[in-house]
């Protein structure tokens, strides 16, 4: 009886702390809340890679913060403290590895969640705000991946960044001014290399921010489905758990198996062998090229000889994906009721993919000119095709409902 009572008492303690900690912070109501949250229960692999990129985020971070205790943000001994991460700190080598190949990881995954959205119609009402959100989470993925490719300051990295910031003095009138601002003087030197750590540091936290608001705003209207159709009904839906967090431990698993094939055979097989050259302002690599992740877009700018129009198409590439919504009218969201539309998204993959070997390749031909066709492309496909397809494509039948198409 004694033992009973015992049990009984921790038990009304434990119950006591839970709801004390919840009043004040509904932290065990949220994580009940996101294990019976209803999901479309169409949802097919596809709807993975927001998970894994949240999983590559984490492996960013944390592999970056013990980089961040051994480097030192100085342009002359920036080179070495990343050789001696490499050499002389117990593990270096795999941390260093873990967050150069994670990095690439993040992006893979990203640009397939991307590729999803375009597909499945994300991007349309009422999921504006998480598509504009998930932009910006790219952009800011973007500048975070520039500025860390500076901090090895080998020579991809010196050039790249000379390069890049270069672009802004095409700015009519404050363009040299923004250069100078950037650089922290008059070239790439210290100023550059300090604020760039600073940031680089700084903005994965930001993102975390910014991925807290595009999870919220998906939580509002719900998660998309492959067939583009609304919940309608209970019988739509299922638990996100444990239905999908057993199909995001598979994918996380898959994922695993990529990233430490390359962490443990290939580490430098997506880098550059320049950067394994201490930088040097005297000595200008024969061909600079940034991260593959950013070859299409550096395609797009070397794709047009004057610099301001190339410098506004780069960015323009990118910042088209917000007016998207606007330029793809069709009231049916999904490729797979889109017959036309899913061709050409199969042909704008492909062509994003073209751009971004053109990107990696020398600027001459028949790359210069394979490159302005693909370039042509990529605005056609938003701005033509997009917005024709909107008014003349004949579309297949939608199911009643996500249940009806589940049992077909």
């Amino acid at each position: 009886m004694i033992i009973k009572m015992k049990v009984k008492d921790k038990k009304s303690i434990a119950q006591n702390v839970v709801d004390w900690v919840e009043y004040r912070l509904p932290v065990f109501s949220f994580i009940k809340h996101n294990a019976e949250y209803q999901t479309p229960k169409n949802l097919n692999y596809a709807w993975n890679f927001g998970s894994l990129a949240g999983l590559a985020l984490v492996i960013q971070i944390l592999t970056g913060l013990f980089l961040a205790m051994q480097y030192t943000p100085h342009v002359k001994m920036a080179f070495d403290s990343v050789e001696h991460i490499m050499r002389d700190v117990n593990y270096g080598w795999l941390i260093r590895y873990m967050h150069a190949v994670g990095a690439s990881m993040f992006f893979i995954v990203v640009y397939l969640h991307i590729a999803r959205s375009l597909f499945y119609g994300s991007y349309k009402a009422p999921r504006e705000m998480v598509w504009f959100f998930g932009i910006l989470i790219f952009l800011l993925m973007m500048a975070t991946a520039f500025m860390g490719y500076v901090l090895p300051w080998g020579q991809m990295s010196f050039w790249g960044a000379k390069v890049i910031t270069s672009l802004f003095s095409a700015i009519p009138f404050i363009g040299e001014s923004i250069v100078v601002w950037l650089w922290g003087g008059f070239s790439v030197d210290n100023p550059t290399l300090n604020r760039f750590f600073a940031l680089h540091f700084l903005l994965p936290f930001v993102i975390v921010g910014v991925i807290i608001i595009h999870i919220v705003a998906l939580h509002i209207h719900g998660s998309n489905n492959p067939t583009g159709v609304e919940v309608k009904s209970k019988k739509d839906t299922i638990p996100f758990h444990p239905y999908y967090t057993v199909k995001d431990f598979f994918g996380i698993g898959v994922f695993f198996l990529v990233f430490f094939a390359f962490l443990f055979f290939e580490p430098n097989k997506l880098g550059h062998p320049d950067n394994y050259i201490e930088a040097n302002p005297l000595v200008t690599p024969p061909h600079i090229v940034p991260e593959w992740y950013f070859l299409p877009f550096y395609a797009i700018l070397r794709s047009i000889p004057d610099k301001l129009l190339g410098v506004l198409a780069m960015f323009g590439a990118i910042l088209v994906l917000f007016i998207l919504p606007w330029l793809d009218r069709s009231p049916v969201k999904s490729g797979n009721y889109r017959p036309i539309f899913r061709i050409f998204t199969f042909i704008f993959c492909i062509n994003f993919m073209i751009l971004g070997y053109i990107g990696g390749n020398p600027p001459e031909e028949p790359y210069i000119t394979i490159g302005q066709i693909s370039t042509a492309w990529y605005f056609f496909h938003f701005f033509v095709i997009l917005p024709l397809l909107s008014k003349f494509e004949r579309t297949r039948t939608l199911p009643e409902s996500i249940d009806a198409a589940y049992k077909v």
